[in-house]
């Protein structure tokens, strides 16, 4: 077999390994359990708190409660109704509600994962709204002896949604569109999010009756910022500075439509914003205004990936060129010409020692879209821009013996059937034949057909989990 095809096989394996490690019945059932006669309810080892010193004990607790939404959010539901087991499931009256996208649900006996958003695009719908409304009604109707859980996991933002008043869900839905389009990164995307919602920024948590509420976490955000992941539904209200807001109006490629929109969201928001201590920010842990005492728990993150990643190439015989999260947001073309220099350094490595090296990063770029565009996303047009560095603008031969891909942790990569894409030898070669150049399909975003045709696209189907995405190079010293 050539040395192209073991590549390719490594490749997929370190994929699966990224996968299964952030997978969230495993973190779940792996980091939280049942201890002692009362039920005390641990996380990897030490009991779980919520407000000074008050542990979860269930033998001292009534019905529980299960809402959320992501893509995780199914396979969270799955570890807790294993983590109560059936005695408890019916002593405590588990029951809920989670909002997941296509391809994601699952039949469980408790709790419902209801499907409410088509696979390709990641914009809330009236199925969304109308499960997030049933949310809203199960936790509102606990008691104080009661415990909820909020489950909340990447591509919660889209997925758990109830427009301010004055908004409708349309408008919402076009300003989503026209900020995701205009490159806007997520940290500023999920902070308008927050401004135009009214279950976003710690509004879910506030609705809820019960005396104790515990949020399970998957972070698809780089920093892990508990504000920032599915908007923060449980977090406190926070007011944006007035500079921070500004900034979000005069953006260039915002309408004036929307802007109008964020203008009165805004006005609206900072008049709620809870006064809380920096802690309490940073934490997650506070107190509602009903008197829930809130705490959220972390179980997955993209630094998490990047180490079974690490692990994984490790295993297969690579070397370690880096390993890192990047917490900043960076274009697609600039993380594509990156890459491209970084190739070019471990070249130069591998011909003093020798040997196989891989280089892996936790991100996620941002794309500015044209009015004009094809099809693809930003894990496809990273790896093109990458090529089209190599190819065209150092206009060199594709080296041999390298393979760079990058893809979407939760196997989706804009709306698109693919998580992603990779280029090696083969797939640069048959780029050099295709009609569209790759200065072409950068330009009008159309990464997607191209790497179809040259056979680049990294294809998984839904993963059930999201935690943004990781970009792989493996480099061989020799290739045939």
């Amino acid at each position: 077999m050539s040395s192209i095809h073991h590549q390719r096989e490594h490749l997929l394996s370190v994929v699966s390994a990224i996968t299964s490690a952030v997978n969230p019945y495993r973190l779940l059932t792996e980091r939280l359990a049942l201890e002692s006669s009362k039920d005390v309810l641990t996380f990897d080892g030490n009991p779980v708190s919520v407000g000074v010193q008050q542990t979860i004990e269930l033998q001292e607790t009534g019905k529980i409660c299960v809402v959320g939404g992501g893509k995780a959010a199914a396979g969270f539901a799955a570890g807790l109704e294993h983590l109560f087991g059936s005695d408890r499931l019916h002593k405590h009256k588990v029951h809920g509600l989670v909002s997941v996208p296509e391809g994601c649900g699952i039949q469980l006996d408790h709790i419902e994962v209801r499907e409410t958003r088509n696979r390709t695009h990641n914009l809330p719908t009236d199925a969304v709204v109308q499960a997030t409304h049933e949310m809203v009604e199960q936790l509102s109707a606990l008691k104080q002896e009661d415990l909820a859980f909020v489950l909340i996991t990447g591509g919660a933002s889209a997925l758990l949604e109830s427009p301010r008043a004055h908004i409708s869900l349309q408008s919402l839905v076009h300003l989503t569109k026209n900020l995701s389009h205009a490159g806007v990164d997520i940290q500023t995307l999920n902070t308008i999010r927050r401004m135009t919602s009214k279950v976003k920024a710690g509004g879910l948590a506030q609705t809820c009756t019960a005396g104790k509420l515990i949020v399970l976490v998957l972070s698809d955000v780089l920093d892990d910022s508990l504000a920032v992941i599915g908007s923060g539904p449980c977090m406190p209200r926070i007011v944006e500075p007035p500079s921070a807001i500004e900034d979000i109006l005069l953006h260039a490629n915002i309408p004036e439509c929307d802007r109008a929109i964020i203008s009165e969201a805004a006005n609206e928001y900072v008049k709620e914003h809870d006064v809380l201590s920096r802690h309490q920010i940073n934490s997650g842990d506070w107190v509602t205004p009903k008197g829930c005492r809130v705490t959220h728990l972390t179980l997955g993150t993209n630094a998490l990936a990047v180490e079974a990643a690490a692990t994984a190439s490790t295993a297969l015989g690579y070397e370690i060129f880096s390993a890192t999260t990047n917490t900043y947001s960076q274009t697609a073309n600039t993380v594509g010409s990156r890459l491209a220099t970084s190739v070019s350094i471990m070249a130069s490595r591998e011909a003093t020692k020798n040997y196989p090296q891989s280089l892996l990063e936790g991100g996620e770029a941002t794309v500015h879209v044209p009015l004009e565009h094809g099809l693809g996303g930003r894990n496809q047009h990273t790896v093109v821009a990458a090529a089209n560095d190599i190819l065209v603008q150092q206009k060199r031969e594709w080296p041999a013996g390298t393979l760079i891909a990058s893809f979407g942790t939760d196997g989706e990569d804009g709306p698109t059937s693919a998580a992603g894409g990779f280029i090696d030898l083969d797939v640069a070669k048959s780029l050099a034949c295709q009609p569209k150049s790759l200065t072409e399909a950068i330009s009008k975003c159309d990464s997607h057909e191209l790497l179809k045709s040259a056979g680049g696209l990294i294809e998984t189907g839904p993963t059930g989990t999201n935690v943004a995405d990781i970009r792989i190079v493996l480099t061989h010293p020799t290739s045939d």
